[in-house]
């Protein structure tokens, strides 16, 4: 079983930068691909972004590619998030979550099989 926790987020105006965390507890998270999700107020929940579990593949979502980056250290259990460029759009609870042996592209698409962690809020200002 993997625990995940989310961290950094907080409010940016646009243009700004953020970067967000996600710790992972865990012995199996080195086998796991992670991603991130966001949902904002009134919206369905969205695919941020993912990467494989050695941190070889990534995988992200044409809305923020060029802009975010994905990356995991898996010696620390973490997958940062690192939000340029952003855009009051992006305003939203950014969500992490882990699954065992999934390939980064089909994180793209939630499972039963997936842990997530509680959220953390970004807030871009226009």
């Amino acid at each position: 079983q993997v625990q995940v926790a989310e961290s950094g987020g907080g409010l940016v105006q646009a243009g700004g930068s953020l970067r967000l965390s996600c710790a992972a507890y865990g012995r199996t998270f080195s086998s796991c691909a992670v991603g991130w999700f966001r949902q904002a107020p009134g919206k369905e929940r969205e695919f941020v972004a993912s990467v494989r579990w050695n941190g070889g593949y990534t995988y992200y979502a044409d809305s923020v590619k060029g802009r975010f980056t994905i990356s995991r250290d898996n010696t620390k259990n973490a997958v940062d998030l690192q939000m340029n460029s952003l855009k009051p759009e992006d305003t939203a609870v950014y969500y992490c979550l882990a699954r065992v042996g999934a390939d980064a592209q089909a994180m793209s698409v939630p499972s039963t099989d997936d842990y997530w962690g509680q959220g953390t809020q970004v807030t871009v200002s226009s």
